[in-house]
């Protein structure tokens, strides 16, 4: 005897799938609740650390005191915004935060890849793996041994580089102190510590390219420098796109405690950044709401500035993040 088809239908008209039906379909019928099984951990991660605190968000739109609930608190919209747009501290802080942030960006995101693709065109092993470890060991130092130790080789009296600098009949610089120099001991410091870190990803990218595409290169007589442009380059465009997207979506997101620790009263003209202002306001002048609105403001501008690369990006390249 068959079975009555007819038994789901009902007036001619196949039911809607409950929900129950179509979860059972989705992630174990087709036997992928595994997979969101392992990624479980990550988004209660993501869930309680940084969706959840996003409930402070409205700080910046109250006079909060610590001493009441946040809704308690009065709303006063954006008055904390205006406040800090017609601040004469905006200026400065802007200014100083995007040059600091493109500087960083111009000359420390090309040198991991020159870097990795210098490694993978390098024949011996040995090489490969001493100057890997070598580079991505500077990575582990902490911030604040890390600007003691430019604080002891860039010291006008006893540091290395000005002896050298003597030797040779140049004055002894004040590095740390004055505040032209402040941009370029940040940025060369941030490329020294991060530069063998940050090419691991484009490395790896290249050891997954075809060996044949470099054997049919070097039959057809290409020269290393063509392999690099013909072959390396187009390999680690789409991990390279990424990476830039992801830098500029965080802009305005200078290393505050890199900053802090290398900040001195003399060179406050260029080193006062949003990050160390809003420590100051916030957490030293207990100013939080004040702290929140320019911290959002950033926030805010950072997000724009993603979705309109991003958008150019998916226009030119055709590789976006989303």
């Amino acid at each position: 005897m068959q079975p009555n088809k007819s038994a789901t239908v009902i007036n001619g008209i196949k039911p809607k799938p409950t929900l129950a039906h179509r979860i059972k379909h989705r992630f174990i019928t087709r036997g992928e609740w595994q997979l969101y099984l392992l990624i479980l951990p990550v988004v209660i991660y993501f869930i309680i650390f940084h969706y959840a605190p996003m409930y402070g968000i409205q700080i910046a739109f109250r006079n909060y005191s610590i001493t009441k609930p946040i809704m308690e608190a009065k709303w006063v919209g954006l008055n904390y915004f205006e406040r800090f747009l017609k601040s004469p501290m905006f200026p400065q802080l802007f200014k100083n935060t995007i040059i600091l942030s493109f500087y960083d960006l111009f000359i420390g995101f090309p040198f991991p890849i020159i870097f990795a693709v210098i490694l993978n065109q390098t024949q011996s092993k040995r090489i490969v793996k001493f100057s890997q470890t070598v580079t991505f060991a500077p990575y582990f130092i902490s911030m604040v041994v890390l600007v003691g130790m430019l604080h002891l080789f860039l010291s006008p009296t006893s540091g290395m580089v000005n002896k050298l600098l003597e030797s040779v009949g140049i004055d002894p610089i004040y590095f740390m102190a004055e505040a032209k120099w402040f941009r370029h001991v940040y940025v060369f410091s941030h490329v020294w510590q991060r530069t063998g870190y940050q090419a691991i990803i484009y490395f790896a990218a290249l050891t997954s390219v075809d060996p044949g595409l470099y054997e049919a290169a070097t039959i057809d007589g290409a020269t290393r420098l063509e392999k690099i442009w013909y072959i390396d380059l187009p390999s680690i465009t789409p991990t390279l796109v990424t990476m830039l997207l992801l830098s500029v979506g965080k802009v305005l997101n200078v290393d505050t405690q890199r900053t802090l620790l290398m900040q001195s009263p003399t060179n406050l003209v260029t080193s006062e950044i949003f990050g160390t202002y809003v420590y100051k306001v916030g957490l030293i002048n207990a100013q939080f709401s004040y702290s929140t609105a320019i911290d959002l403001f950033k926030t805010v501008i950072n997000l724009t500035l993603l979705i309109i690369v991003n958008q150019i990006s998916k226009k030119l390249t055709e590789e976006s993040l989303w």
